[in-house]
Parts: structure tokens; sequence; C-alpha cells
């Protein structure tokens, strides 16, 4: 203790203030860090104008409530996606 209270050729003081120095960036960065990865990380994806995880028959549910394309086109193309997906698309009817 006696080097710590006078600095004679030893560490000094100085000495304590280093581990401060040291958590105070490791606090700072595990912050930015959890920051960044809530708001999406560094590197967000492209905004392709649709949902993430929309799947084929939300789309095409999606494309029938808005009109842009009718009851015939509706069942033709969940047929085809039925036969793709297999029981999928009755279970995501109900």
């Amino acid at each position: 203790m006696q080097t710590l209270a006078h600095w004679d050729g030893g560490p000094g003081p100085w000495i304590l203030f280093l581990p401060l120095v040291w958590a105070a960036a490791v606090i700072g960065a595990v912050t930015v860090l959890r920051r960044t990865a809530r708001r999406g990380g560094l590197w967000r994806p492209v905004d392709t104008g649709r949902p993430a995880g929309d799947s084929p028959l939300a789309l095409l549910g999606r494309r029938f409530a808005s009109g842009e394309i009718d009851e015939d086109e509706y069942w033709r193309r969940l047929s085809v996606l039925d036969e793709q997906f297999g029981r999928m698309g009755k279970r995501g009817m109900a």
C-alpha cells in the first residue's frame, strides 16, 4: 500500500485507473453491439415490398382480397400451390 500512496518509482496510484478504463471500454462496446443488434444489425436486408416470412398462400390471399386477381385465377393458383406444398394449402385456408 505504501507504493500506491507515495510514488517512488513504482506504478503509483494510476495503476488503479487502468482497470476502470478497460471496464468502460468493454461496457461501451457491449452497449453499442446490443443497440446495433436491436435495430436490425449493420447490414439490413433489402426491402422487397412484402413482409419477411410471407408465405405464397398469404400473398395469393392478399392479391385476391385487393382485387388483383379474380376468383377463378385464385382457385387455379391455389390448386397449383396445394400440389406443390401438399396439405399446407388446406391448413392455411382453415
